[in-house]
């Protein structure tokens, strides 16, 4: 929370999270007017969400307050006419904050910074690493020929055993839990096409995960840190991103400077923890886990690629883009499109999809959710006027977190608008796209969206219209334009 001090008497109170395209704008609006601004982060005061809904009757954010008047979002502060922008300045320079005006929390100083983790987790280094790095400077990493094809950067596993007796002095069974071990870590991973099932240890062509082709941004060099929990990896990493983002956007809220961002020596620091995703353990995270997760490493991966490789323009290059970008995860290679729809839509398929994202055989189809969760098309976007007031996800709080932020969705009118007159309700291509997930139907949809909305104007009259029988679906132009300034 930043307070401003001067010797005005009132403030302006404006509840925001960090990374919200929206908040940017109308802080910098704000901050035009000399007066004083209280900005109140949500993401680390969320118990403050449940009383800015009923003050505002909103969900999203940006809220904005002159003294204990509610303006409105950001769209409300820059369509004022300035007439009535003055009257609230003058109030807020001559009045002092009612006592009726929105919380602000009490912080102590130290506390702005105990509450983030931005990071600082201490890298134990695991007790395999050491051994990886002097594996990889032996001389037994070579091309090796099955049949017709040769697989480069590659070891049989009687050699890295024999290497093992030799230069570490490991007997032939240690030497073999050994290599058993440097596996289940996910240090090496078998030659996929190099041999057959029954194939033993001995004999079968292995490659350090790091040699492994593939194209995920967090690939190329050894995760050497002892495993970390991965909703907690996922936390910081978000966290870190977003402190990136929020740094590298433009006042009005408009434009990102990726480039900037990624010379910033705090991406990085981001890319060295990235890297760490490599080993993580997923097969036990329960669902609660597993949807803060995917949802946080999703919404950070789509930073990362926008940063590789800048941000698509066009549908084919948007379609490259979800289905390219990815990440190595707990031994697996995940592009945007798997984790969307493989894992949390449990193994549908996508959009312009001929079949699912996972095969029976494929290992990551153990990480599907049981059933798509409808939710996560929520949480991983930010509408058009407004964001979620939640920037990263918990397992403890992940149900509640998902519903407020269909809710603040449903909120904008670049997501739903009902129109009582013609009987019709427009809703956002996300529905027409994922229809399957929300019931399949026209009726099962409009449902599901009356079920999620929060209690407002434009609930009562959708209640109306469907109680008044039949009611018209049709959807709303999406807005593809990216925020990138380059």
């Amino acid at each position: 929370m930043e307070r401003e001090e001067s010797s005005h008497l009132g403030r302006v109170t404006v509840y925001s999270i960090q990374g919200c395209p929206h908040c940017v704008q109308a802080k910098a609006s704000l901050g035009r007017l000399d007066v004083p601004v209280c900005d109140v982060d949500m993401g680390k005061h969320p118990e403050l969400r449940a009383r800015v809904k009923e003050l505002t009757g909103r969900t999203t954010v940006p809220q904005i307050f002159f003294n204990n008047i509610h303006v409105g979002g950001n769209d409300d502060l820059q369509k004022m006419s300035p007439t009535e922008l003055e009257r609230l300045v003058h109030l807020v320079k001559t009045e002092p904050v009612p006592v009726d005006a929105p919380p602000v929390p009490v912080e102590s100083p130290m506390e702005d910074t105990a509450a983030e983790p931005d990071g600082d987790f201490m890298c134990e280094r695991d007790e395999l690493a050491n051994l990886v790095e002097d594996f990889k400077h032996g001389s037994v990493i070579g091309n090796h020929r099955r049949g017709l094809t040769v697989y480069k950067k590659s070891f049989s596993g009687d050699q890295l055993l024999d290497w093992l007796q030799k230069e570490k002095g490991i007997a032939r069974e240690d030497a073999y839990n050994t290599g058993q071990a440097l596996l289940q870590k996910k240090y090496m991973v078998s030659v996929r096409g190099s041999g057959k099932q029954e194939d033993s240890f001995g004999e079968t062509l292995f490659r350090l995960q790091e040699d492994d082709p593939h194209s995920a941004l967090n690939a190329g060099q050894t995760a050497a840190c002892s495993p970390i929990q991965a909703a907690e990896l996922s936390l910081i990493l978000r966290d870190l991103i977003l402190k990136l983002f929020s740094q590298h956007l433009s006042d009005d809220g408009k434009f990102v400077d990726y480039k900037g961002m990624s010379a910033n020596p705090a991406f990085e620091r981001y890319c060295d923890l990235a890297i760490q995703l490599q080993r993580v353990e997923l097969l036990s995270l329960s669902r609660e886990e597993k949807l803060a997760f995917f949802i946080n490493i999703y919404n950070a991966l789509v930073i990362h690629g926008f940063l590789r490789l800048g941000a698509p323009t066009n549908m084919w290059q948007r379609y490259k883009f979800f289905n390219y970008v990815s990440y190595l995860i707990g031994g697996e290679v995940f592009t945007l499109q798997d984790i969307e729809n493989g894992v949390l839509r449990g193994n549908r398929k996508g959009i312009a999809q001929l079949r699912r994202p996972f095969s029976k055989t494929d290992p990551r189809l153990q990480m599907a959710l049981p059933e798509a969760e409808p939710l996560i098309h929520f949480a991983l976007n930010c509408g058009a006027k407004g964001c979620p007031p939640i920037k990263t996800y918990t397992p403890q709080d992940i149900d509640t977190q998902l519903r407020t932020a269909a809710e603040a969705f449903l909120e904008n009118d670049d997501a739903c608008v009902v129109d009582s007159g013609k009987r019709e309700v427009r809703l956002s291509q996300i529905f027409k796209w994922y229809k399957a997930d929300f019931g399949g139907t026209d009726e099962k949809l409009l449902n599901w969206v009356l079920e999620h909305m929060g209690e407002s104007p434009k609930r009562s009259s959708l209640l109306d219209v469907l109680s008044a029988g039949k009611t018209k679906v049709s959807y709303l132009p999406y807005d593809w334009t990216s925020n990138s300034s380059h």
